[in-house]
């Protein structure tokens, strides 16, 4: 990991943000909005007009939060209209990298297109990033806020007019994601960056509560809203995906693998199983980069080689 500062580039792999050692995760830097005719965003962000061929999403395959939008992309039938770029799984002294030449720039490392955006942009360096190449700056990195983008922003230019945030469901959807980002999502992440053993132990108890609230709903309900996938699923499902491959071992979150939750796990395997969702998830790079590149949990860099993981079997939900 790492900063910048000033345009220029620090390598601190890991910083709490706290002084108990408890985790804490600082906030996306660029917040604009991408609408249908430019106008501006639900919080009077300012706007950018979606257009084929304009914006380009730059992810990690490794990282939950920009599998989301590459989620999206996929749902929303945004690949003709919106290109991507794959970072490198290694995240090193230079933070996130690409494998080959980036394509609009040239670049080499991420923190390029941040100075590029911002010359004098300090914070952290993170994906996904959504970039527009007219203006040649970020549009976002907040991957909550991409999704509800691709949501609606390209409905008429696609046709595609599938809702993942309907407005009957709202109050719903935005409990089930408060409720499970503090706990869940960025629980993982406060089990395995803690840095005291109070601070682990209070996240790891958080994360393990919640996880048995989830699985007793979901002996009941079909998805998290009812019978209705939401974008509240799919937040959820990038933890679930690599909970037991690299979250049991490597953030000690090791109680029970969801594996060991027949109702989540049925959830896990109906979500991996729709549609084009299996082509977003790629093990092999999500475990090269949280062993490999967190020296300080993993200072040997071994990548494991297991588990197997059944996900393509019936899953026994719905029709």
């Amino acid at each position: 990991m790492g900063k910048l500062v000033n345009g220029v580039w620090h390598d601190v792999w890991y910083e709490t943000g706290s002084s108990n050692g408890e985790f804490v995760r600082e906030d996306a830097g660029f917040r604009h909005w991408l609408t249908a005719d430019g106008s501006s965003g639900p919080q009077g962000q300012l706007g950018f007009k979606a257009e084929s061929g304009r914006y380009h999403l730059y992810i990690s395959l490794a990282c939950p939060w920009a599998h989301r939008t590459l989620i999206f992309r996929q749902l929303k039938g945004l690949e003709p209209h919106i290109g991507v770029t794959i970072v490198s799984p290694d995240m090193l002294e230079n933070g996130w990298e690409f494998s080959v030449s980036e394509p609009n720039y040239g670049f080499s490392f991420m923190h390029q297109l941040y100075t590029k955006a911002k010359s004098d942009y300090s914070g952290r360096v993170t994906v996904p990033v959504l970039w527009d190449k007219k203006t040649h700056t970020i549009v976002s990195n907040e991957s909550s806020e991409i999704i509800r983008m691709f949501n609606e922003a390209f409905n008429e230019l696609t046709g595609n007019h599938d809702d993942y945030y309907p407005e009957a469901l709202r109050n719903d959807i935005d409990a089930w994601n408060e409720f499970i980002y503090p706990n869940i999502n960025n629980g993982v992440y406060r089990c395995g960056f803690a840095t005291s053993q109070e601070a682990y132990e209070t996240a790891f108890n958080q994360l393990f509560a919640a996880l048995d609230k989830l699985d007793a709903h979901l002996a009941e309900s079909r998805y998290l809203t009812g019978d209705t996938l939401t974008e509240a699923d799919w937040r959820l499902f990038t933890t679930l995906i690599r909970f037991d491959a690299v979250y049991v071992g490597h953030f000690k979150c090791n109680l029970k693998r969801i594996e060991d939750y027949p109702n989540i796990q049925g959830y896990l395997k109906e979500l991996y199983q729709h549609p084009s969702i299996a082509d977003t998830v790629d093990l092999d790079h999500i475990k090269r980069h949280y062993y490999f590149s967190h020296k300080m949990i993993n200072p040997t860099g071994v990548v494991p080689i297991g588990p197997n993981l059944d996900l393509m079997s019936a899953h026994g939900r719905g029709d």
